[in-house]
C-alpha cells in the first residue's frame, strides 16, 4: 500500500503529538536505566564456581542467562548480596527481557527497599514475558516492596502465604521451599514468633533429601537453631554450610556460630579463619574494598574473638591490626577500623600485654579517636598498661587527660540542657514539658559519663597499686565497670581478699570451661590460694582447651609451676580428640590469605593537552593520586577538579602528585583548564583517554551500559592500590582523603609477617 505526502507528513504529526516527550539524558556516570541502577556492582559478573548446586529455572534462550541467574541465586542463599546483584545484572544484560533477573536485583537489596522496590517495578514490566511459576514468583514479593506503607507484618504473611502455594503448585521447584524457610525464620527477626523450629526443619528436610547440599537449607538451618539451646541440632548443616558454597565466605562464616554457642571453639576459629581466607581471595582477586562486603567486618571481627578463646592471641592482634590497616570507604564509612582498634585494644588488655599496649601509642593502631567515649576507652587502655608496667608518670598523663574529658562532658550536657529549655521556652511549651526537654537532654550523655567516670576509677585504682595503697584501690575498684573478671580475680588476689578472688575466678569461666584465659586463670588463682589439687585439675582441663594457645602469654607462661610439679615438659599443651562431625575441609591456605593485602594498579601511558606522554611508570617509588573524570562535559567533574585543585599542594607536601584522566580526546582537555577555577589552570596533569581502556583498565567502566565511571585512586610506590571509589559520582572530600592518604601510606605496602599459625586445622 502506498501513501501520498500529504498523508505521510499528518500521520508523522500525529504520532509526534502522541510520542511521549524525550527523557532527559542521564548525567555522566549515571544510568541510563534510573538511580536503582547507579548504585551496586556495575562491572561484568563471572561465573564463581562453588557458588552453591542450586538450579531455578526461568524464561530464557540464553544459556548462560540461566547460569547466571543460578549463580546469582547461590549467592542469594549466602547473603552475599554484592555479588548476586552482579550475577543477575549480567542475566539482564544477557536477555533485557528477563523479569527474574530485576527480581533477583530485588532479592539481592533486602537491606535496600527503596532500590528492591524500584527492581521490582522493572521486573512488573516484563511479567507477561515469563511462565505461570515465575509469575506467581514475582507476585509473592511485589505487593512486599511495592507496598511499603501497608502493615509490614501483614506484609510478610502475605509473601509467606504465597511461597507455600508455590510448593503445593510447583512441588518440584525446591527454591519455593528454601526461600519459605528464609522467609518464616526473617519474620521471626521482625516481631512475628516463631511457632514451630521442629516444623521449620521438617521443610528443610524435605529440600536435603532431593539436594542434601543445598546451600541455602545448611545457611537457614544454622540460623534456625542458633541461640535457642539447638545448636546440636544443626551441627550436621554447620559441617556442610561452607563445603556446600566455598566460595562464599559468609557460608563458611554462619557454621562458627553454631560451635561458637556449642563452646566449640577450636571448630569455630577454624570455621571464621576460613571466611576471612575466602573474603580475603576474593576481594583482592576482583580489585574489591573490604567494606564493601557488608558482612566482612563482621567475619572478621568474629574470628579476633574465637582466636582469643582458643589462646592464638598473636594471630589476633595481627588479624585486628591488618583491620585498622584496611582502606576506610569514608570519613563516615570505616566499620572494619572501628571494630580492628575495639578487638586490639580488648585482646591486648586480655592478654595482659602491657609493653605491646604501649608501644602501639603514636602509631596508626592506636591514634587519637575523634569519638569522645572511644577516645576515653583507648586512654584507659594505655593508662592501665602504664601503671602495670611501673610507669607512673605516663598513666598520671591519661588520668589527667581522662579528667579533661569528664570536665569537657559535663560542661557540653550542662550547654546540652540549656539549649533544650530555651528551644521549649521559645516553642512556649509547658512547665513540664520544659523539665522534661532539659532531662531528657541529660540523659543523652548518662553512657558517655559513665564510661568516663569508670576509666577514671580503673586508672586511680591502678595507680593505687602501684604505690601499695590498698584501702584507696578498694575504694576506686567498687567505681569501676569495665574490668573482666579474670582481671578482677587477679586484682582482688593482690589486696588480701581470697575468696573474692576464687570468686571472680570462677565468675569468669561461668559455664564456659573451653575459653583458654578464663580457665588458665582460674588454675593459676587457685594454685596461688594453696589449692594445689583443684589447680592441677584445672590445669589438666586448660592443656586441652589450650592446645594450640601462644604459650608465651602471661595467662599461660605463669603456669610453669604446675607444669614443671605434674612432670610435664615446657609445651604442655595436648591435641583436641578428633572429631567426626565436621565434615571434608581443606587446607585453609587453599581458601586465600589469612590477610587482605592491595593490588597492583593496571600500567598506563597518556598524552596531556601538549602532546606530551606521562606513564604510571614515572611514579615508580612515588605515589600518586589518579582522578579519572568523565570530561569538560561533566559539572561534577570539573566541580571536583577545583575542589581538589587548592588542596593539591597539600598533597605534594605529602609527597603524593595528582593526576587526572578524562575521557576526552587531547582537543578537549582545553576546555577543562578553561573551567579551573584558578587563572593558572590546573596544578596537576590532565590526560586523555578518549578511548576508555585506562576507564576500563580500572574498572572506572560501566560493563552493563558501556559508559566510563568516576573514579579515584591512591597508587603508592611499589604500584600497589591502596584506596580507590569507583561510582556514579566523583570523590569531593579532599581532604578526608589526603588524611586517609597519610594514613594508609605510613603502612608499609610489604611487612615481613610471621607465619599464621593453622595448627588448629590438623585433624
Amino acid at each position: 500500500m502506498k501513501f501520498s505526502l500529504p498523508l505521510l507528513l499528518l500521520a508523522c504529526t500525529l504520532h509526534a503529538k502522541e510520542a511521549p516527550p524525550p527523557a532527559e539524558p542521564a548525567k555522566p556516570g549515571h544510568s541510563m536505566n534510573g538511580d536503582a541502577f547507579n548504585e551496586g556492582p556495575r562491572q561484568a559478573a563471572q561465573l564463581i564456581p562453588g557458588t552453591g548446586d542450586v538450579h531455578f529455572p526461568i524464561t530464557t534462550k540464553v544459556a548462560n542467562a540461566q547460569k547466571f541467574f543460578d549463580q546469582g541465586i547461590g549467592q542469594l542463599h549466602g547473603f552475599w548480596y554484592f555479588e548476586a546483584e552482579r550475577s543477575f545484572r549480567q542475566v539482564a544484560a544477557l536477555d533485557p527481557d528477563c523479569a527474574l533477573a530485576y527480581w533477583g536485583m530485588a532479592q539481592a537489596n533486602v537491606n535496600n527497599p527503596k532500590r528492591a522496590a524500584d527492581f521490582m517495578k522493572q521486573a512488573a514490566k516484563r511479567r507477561d514475558k515469563v511462565s505461570r511459576r515465575e509469575q506467581l514468583w514475582l507476585d509473592a514479593f511485589a505487593g512486599y516492596y511495592s507496598d511499603s506503607k501497608a502493615d509490614e507484618k501483614e506484609r510478610r504473611t502475605k509473601v509467606v502465604r504465597a511461597l507455600e502455594d508455590l510448593t503445593f503448585e510447583f512441588p518440584d521447584d525446591l527454591e519455593a521451599r528454601a526461600f519459605l524457610v528464609l522467609q518464616i525464620w526473617d519474620n521471626s527477626k521482625h516481631g512475628m514468633p516463631l511457632q514451630s523450629r521442629r516444623m521449620l526443619d521438617g521443610l528443610c528436610r524435605e529440600v536435603l533429601a532431593k539436594n542434601s547440599m543445598h546451600p541455602g537449607i545448611h545457611h537457614y538451618r544454622i540460623h534456625v537453631w542458633n541461640n535457642q539451646n539447638g545448636d546440636r541440632r544443626a551441627v550436621d548443616s554447620a559441617a556442610r554450610c561452607g563445603q556446600s558454597a566455598p566460595a562464599i565466605a559468609h557460608m563458611w562464616h554462619m557454621s562458627g556460630h553454631t560451635f561458637s554457642n556449642l563452646k566449640r571453639y577450636q571448630d569455630a576459629a577454624w570455621q571464621q579463619e576460613a571466611s576471612a581466607r575466602v573474603d580475603h581471595a576474593y576481594m583482592i582477586d576482583s580489585r574489591i574494598m573490604p567494606d564493601q562486603i557488608h558482612n566482612f567486618a563482621h567475619n572478621n571481627d568474629w574470628l579476633i574473638k574465637n582466636l582469643a578463646y582458643v589462646g592464638r592471641v598473636h594471630d589476633g592482634i595481627d588479624l585486628a591490626k591488618n583491620m585498622i590497616e584496611l582502606p576506610r570507604v569514608s570519613a563516615t564509612n570505616a566499620k572494619s577500623y572501628a571494630l580492628g582498634r575495639e578487638r586490639l585494644v580488648d585482646l591486648l588488655l586480655r592478654a595482659e600485654l602491657w609493653a605491646d599496649l604501649l608501644a602501639l601509642e603514636g602509631t596508626i593502631y592506636l591514634e587519637p579517636n575523634p569519638d569522645a567515649t572511644a577516645e576515653v576507652s583507648r586512654l584507659r587502655a594505655l593508662g592501665v598498661a602504664a601503671f602495670a608496667k611501673g610507669d607512673r608518670a605516663r598513666g598520671d598523663s591519661q588520668v589527667s587527660a581522662i579528667e579533661a574529658s569528664l570536665k569537657k562532658a559535663r560542661e557540653e550536657r550542662v550547654a546540652s540542657a540549656d539549649a533544650a529549655e530555651a528551644k521549649a521556652k521559645t516553642e512556649k511549651k509547658s512547665e513540664e514539658e520544659i523539665a522534661k526537654a532539659m532531662a531528657d537532654a541529660l540523659r543523652k550523655f548518662n553512657p558517655r559519663m559513665d564510661i568516663t567516670n569508670g576509666a577514671l576509677a580503673e586508672l586511680r585504682l591502678a595507680r593505687a597499686l602501684l604505690d601499695g595503697r590498698l584501702e584507696a584501690a578498694k575504694t576506686e575498684i567498687a567505681k569501676t565497670r569495665a574490668i573482666s573478671s579474670d582481671r578482677q580475680s587477679r586484682i582482688w588476689l593482690e589486696l588480701g581478699d581470697k575468696v573474692k578472688a576464687e570468686k571472680l575466678a570462677r565468675e569468669a569461666i561461668g559455664k564456659d570451661d573451653q575459653q583458654s584465659l578464663p580457665v588458665a586463670n582460674l588454675a593459676w588463682v587457685l594454685w596461688h590460694l594453696g589449692k594445689k589439687d583443684e589447680a592441677k585439675k584445672t590445669f589438666e582441663r586448660l592443656r586441652t582447651v589450650a592446645s594450640h594457645a601462644d604459650l608465651d602469654l602471661p595467662a599461660f607462661s605463669r603456669l610453669a609451676p604446675i607444669a614443671q610439679e605434674l612432670g610435664l615438659s615446657a609445651d604442655w599443651r595436648t591435641p583436641p580428640a578428633p572429631r567426626s562431625d565436621i565434615g571434608v575441609r581443606p587446607t585453609l591456605e587453599s581458601l586465600g590469605p589469612f590477610r587482605w593485602h592491595p593490588t597492583a594498579a593496571p600500567d598506563w601511558s597518556l598524552p596531556d593537552r601538549d602532546g606530551r606522554t606521562h606513564a604510571l611508570a614515572d611514579f615508580k617509588g612515588k605515589p600518586v593520586l589518579v582522578v579519572f573524570y568523565l570530561g569538560s562535559g561533566c559539572s561534577g567533574c570539573i566541580e571536583q577538579l577545583n575542589i581538589f585543585s587548592p588542596v593539591a599542594r597539600d598533597f605534594s607536601a605529602a609527597g603524593i602528585s595528582i593526576v587526572a584522566v578524562s575521557t576526552d580526546a587531547v582537543s578537549g582537555l582545553h576546555e577543562t583548564f578553561a573551567k579551573a577555577s584558578e587563572k593558572s589552570g590546573f596544578p596537576f596533569p590532565i590526560l586523555a583517554d578518549p578511548g576508555l581502556a585506562t576507564f576500563k583498565a580500572y574498572r572506572a567502566f560501566d560493563d552493563f551500559e558501556k559508559i566510563a565511571l568516576h573514579g579515584t585512586f591512591l597508587i603508592d610506590g611499589d604500584g600497589l592500590v591502596r584506596w580507590q571509589d569507583i561510582g556514579f559520582q566523583p570523590v569531593r572530600d579532599a581532604k578526608w582523603l589526603l588524611a586517609e592518604s597519610k594514613r594508609l601510606l605510613s603502612i608499609p605496602s610489604a611487612r615481613n609477617l610471621p607465619a599464621i599459625s593453622t595448627a588448629s586445622v590438623d585433624r
